[in-house]
């Protein structure tokens, strides 16, 4: 601020064209030396004297800087930064040599770098880097060649691929961690060169749109799947299998938007190369032959979706054996389109199957024989049979918050289930906390602008107005339509269902309230 008050009264440039450039050669204009004043010459060789200071005090902690530079200026994890060194000592000095000449924010947790600083360090920045890789990163990084160092950008890419999480970023318990990573992979992967490791690149942002899609955030989810598809479209051509991964995942965040027109053609494409590269008997194309399969069922053509379930059990079976639990995942999966299609005897016993395959492979308390446990219930009460449903869900919810806790996502929606059945059979009071409860743990895990929070809001006005509290089941239902409306967008099916539902709602009190209105008073 001083050198940029300096610079305008020394030069009389207006506000604006000072700003114009900055924006444009950040560089050059806070090197730029206000004429007259020596204290001021001084403030505006500021940025050149403290690096060479800070170059002179530990010369690591100049190259950690750059790396640091292609982050977001929000607070980085300090372990992302262990092996950008040679060894975790070197790094804690380098960073403390940063913090010394407020260079970085520092905690014992985390590093941020001002975003000035990050433009100015960018931009000064040479093309290529000049200094020898340290070996504890090296192990990490696929070189182009044995004399060709790593731009800072690629390297803080690679401390940032070597950073994942470990398991799938569906899994809640991963996502604070992702949380935090978000900002940095959407920041570092706008200044990838054209060496960088697309691999590494395309996975990150792939992993990194499977947590926001996870979390109900399809609309932010999708530039990342399509970046992702277009980096590893170029890199390893259209017919390659890791290719068919991408327009695979793109097209599950275009169906979570409700646009499933737009996905069938993707998920086509997923399945032509994934059988032409691995062959129409191959697991993986159980898995595209199942993907396309649900595309047909949410567009309502259940008859295409049969003969591609049943072909995609066929293959599973053949491939992995009977008992194997992705066979299982088959048989759920036909069982769930025959009873799209109101054949609920002949799904029954694939259900029951299913179920006994899950418990054998994975043990009876596993969350995936919940699941099981769940659908075959499911299957039950759309035969009618909720007293035989009941105890089926009972015991789905135990071993789902036994396993995954009380509060995970999964818990609600068992949660959500048996109040289904109590319903069913006429108990809506004791329904009533469990849809409470439900709502609250997918509120406070997944957030408030989530379809599935909308899905419970809806579940929970239902048990209101059954219990013939209409007044306090309007917002909920009015709720339930703006999230859904905001997340898979006005025309989506899940969207003109809730609308029906809050128009028939307001229909039925504006009849109670004129009902009362018309009723004589009472004697006295």
């Amino acid at each position: 601020m001083q050198q940029a008050g300096a610079y305008l009264a020394q030069t009389r440039t207006n506000a604006d064209t000072y700003l114009t450039q900055l924006r444009a050669d950040p560089a050059g204009v806070l090197a730029a030396t206000a004429p007259g004043d020596p204290q001021q010459r001084t403030i505006a060789q500021l940025w050149s004297v403290t690096l060479s200071a800070v170059r002179d005090a530990d010369p690591h902690a100049v190259e950690l800087l750059r790396v640091m530079a292609y982050y977001a200026p929000d607070p980085l994890p300090r372990r992302i930064l262990t092996t950008a060194l040679p060894t975790t000592r070197a790094v804690d000095h380098a960073l403390g040599v940063l913090a010394a000449y407020s260079m970085i924010t520092l905690t014992d947790t985390t590093a941020t770098v001002h975003r000035l600083v990050q433009t100015v360090v960018r931009t000064t920045t040479p093309a290529s880097n000049p200094q020898p890789h340290p070996k504890g990163l090296r192990r990490l990084l696929r070189r182009t060649g044995p004399t060709a160092p790593p731009h800072p950008s690629q390297t803080a890419l690679t401390l940032l691929h070597a950073a994942m999480p470990p398991g799938s970023p569906e899994d809640v318990v991963t996502w604070p961690e992702w949380q935090r990573l978000l900002p940095h992979i959407q920041a570092t992967s706008k200044h990838q060169p054209d060496t960088a490791d697309v691999s590494d690149l395309a996975t990150l942002l792939g992993q990194a749109a499977f947590y926001l899609w996870a979390r109900g955030q399809a609309a932010q989810s999708l530039p990342l799947e399509e970046r992702a598809l277009q980096i590893t479209e170029a890199a390893l051509g259209p017919d390659h299998p890791d290719t068919a991964l991408r327009p695979g995942n793109l097209a599950a965040t275009l169906s979570d938007q409700g646009r499933h027109t737009e996905a069938h053609p993707l998920k086509e494409r997923a399945l032509r190369i994934t059988e032409t590269a691995l062959g129409p008997d191959h697991p993986g194309t159980a898995l595209r032959l199942g993907n396309l399969a649900a595309t047909f069922s949410a567009l309502g053509q259940h008859a295409e979706a049969l003969p591609l379930q049943e072909r995609a059990l066929r293959v599973a079976e053949a491939a992995l054996g009977p008992d194997h639990p992705d066979t299982a995942l088959r048989l759920g999966n036909l069982a769930s389109t025959l009873s799209d299609q109101g054949r609920h005897t002949e799904a029954l016993p694939l259900e029951e199957r299913a179920l006994r395959i899950t418990e054998t492979a994975l043990g009876p308390n596993h969350p995936t024989t919940a699941t099981r446990l769940g659908n075959l219930a499911s299957a039950l009460s759309a035969l009618g049979q909720h007293t035989d449903a009941h105890p089926l869900k009972e015991q789905a919810l135990w071993i789902t918050e036994t396993a995954l806790g009380p509060d995970h996502p999964d818990t609600a929606t068992c949660l959500g289930n048996l109040a289904a059945t109590l319903s069913a059979l006429g108990q809506h009071s004791e329904a009533l906390p469990l849809e409470e409860r439900a709502l609250w743990i997918t509120e406070t895990a997944l957030g408030p602008n989530h379809p599935d929070t909308a899905l419970h809001l809806g579940n929970l006005a239902v048990t209101y107005s059954t219990l013939g509290r209409h007044a306090e089941a309007l917002p909920l239902k009015e709720r339930a339509l703006q999230i859904t409306e905001t997340a898979l967008g006005p025309n989506h099916p899940d969207a003109a269902l809730r609308l029906a539902e809050v128009t028939d709602l307001r229909r039925l009190l504006a009849q109670l309230t004129e009902t009362e209105s018309e009723s004589p008073p009472e004697a006295d």
